[in-house]
């Protein structure tokens, strides 16, 4: 692929390392926010034990780390999969991902206001650094 001034040569490691530093970066941000919300500010969350379960815990970071490392992950390896097949992978990837994200929002009954603040800010934070994140390194 031939670059025209700015716009740098994509190659297959090239874009393995920047889609890599889009995982780190969700995550971290992911982290950042869960780390204000709980330990600095003191909000209480509470998560199902397991899906389904009617037993709640405390969100700690673990399942911070854990969710939005396989959400971005699995972001990554959707669009990789969609460029194989799809001319048009970014645009279609985008419209699952923003999907997904008004999908995975905290609507269920059983949180609190400021639970669904917390879940939903953390939601929000994975998608802003995911979304554009994967979307710049799609093949165009």
């Amino acid at each position: 692929m031939s670059a025209t001034l700015g716009t740098p040569v994509r190659t297959p490691s090239t874009r393995r390392r920047t889609r890599s530093l889009v995982v780190l970066a969700t995550v971290l941000a992911a982290v950042v926010v869960w780390v204000i919300a709980i330990p600095v500010l003191g909000a209480e969350v509470t998560i199902p034990a397991r899906p389904g379960a009617s037993e709640r815990v405390d969100l700690g970071v673990v399942p911070v780390l854990i969710t939005s490392t396989v959400a971005a992950l699995a972001g990554w390896a959707l669009l990789a999969v969609l460029e194989r097949f799809f001319r048009n992978a970014r645009a279609i990837w985008t419209v699952v991902a923003v999907a997904v994200l008004v999908l995975s929002m905290p609507y269920a009954p059983g949180f609190t206001g400021l639970e669904r603040v917390v879940l939903g800010l953390l939601h929000l934070t994975v998608a802003a650094v995911l979304i554009p994140g994967m979307r710049r390194t799609g093949a165009r």
